[in-house]
């Protein structure tokens, strides 16, 4: 059973970028190396908001068959400048952080993903989780399609949104589930899917080589 200790309030997301859709699209990819400084919770706050923030309409930024939304999304933080470290859950309509446990969970979350090292270095990790009953009462066995489908939705927000801040993320689905239940607590009726570590971009070495 999840219990919220405390309330981070995320800055107001931005709705105008820098860089266009297109340029986005065409050159996002998937990171697996990152700087090793913290991210700020505008950043943070940025990539939650991409993923299940509210639309325009007051809807959600990844569509949703039926307007059924099965997906969370939990946020284990390692390395944030003006947040402590912790495990929290995203408040998608108040746009805020819910802790669930403080403490730097990163460790215990790359055990889980079965070792992966970018999963460690990262400063946070966002994962996604689904609740399949919220759509598969209304769809039957159909609606685990359309839950899996509204995760890759959720997914692809997050990587334009790394590139557009100059961060870069990667989708790991190679995972132990049990496991990462146990380090989130979920419940029996909520499935992780998607561990998506994001931090900053390596930045390029300007050494001069040995002559």
């Amino acid at each position: 059973m999840q219990k919220s200790q405390g309330v981070i309030q995320l800055p107001q997301p931005d709705y105008i970028g820098t860089i266009s859709v297109e340029e986005a699209i065409h050159n996002r990819r998937s990171v697996r190396k990152y700087s090793p400084g913290p991210l700020i919770l505008r950043e943070v706050g940025q990539l939650l908001w991409a993923a299940q923030g509210a639309s325009g309409d007051g809807k959600r930024n990844a569509p949703s068959a039926g307007a059924t939304y099965p997906l969370e999304v939990y946020l284990v933080a390692g390395a944030m400048e003006d947040a402590p470290a912790g495990i929290y859950k995203y408040d998608q309509k108040h746009h805020m952080l819910l802790e669930i446990k403080p403490g730097d969970y990163r460790q215990d979350l790359s055990a889980a993903c079965l070792g992966q090292p970018w999963v460690l270095s990262a400063p946070v990790s966002l994962v996604i989780t689904a609740v399949p009953e919220r759509t598969t009462q209304k769809y039957g066995k159909r609606g685990f399609n359309y839950v899996y489908a509204e995760v890759g939705h959720a997914s692809e927000n997050v990587y334009l949104q790394a590139f557009v801040l100059g961060l870069g993320t990667v989708v790991v689905g190679a995972f132990d589930d049990d496991e990462v239940s146990e380090v989130l607590g979920l419940g029996d009726n909520e499935i992780p899917i998607y561990v998506m570590p994001a931090g900053s971009l390596m930045k390029p070495c300007n050494c001069k080589k040995d002559k």
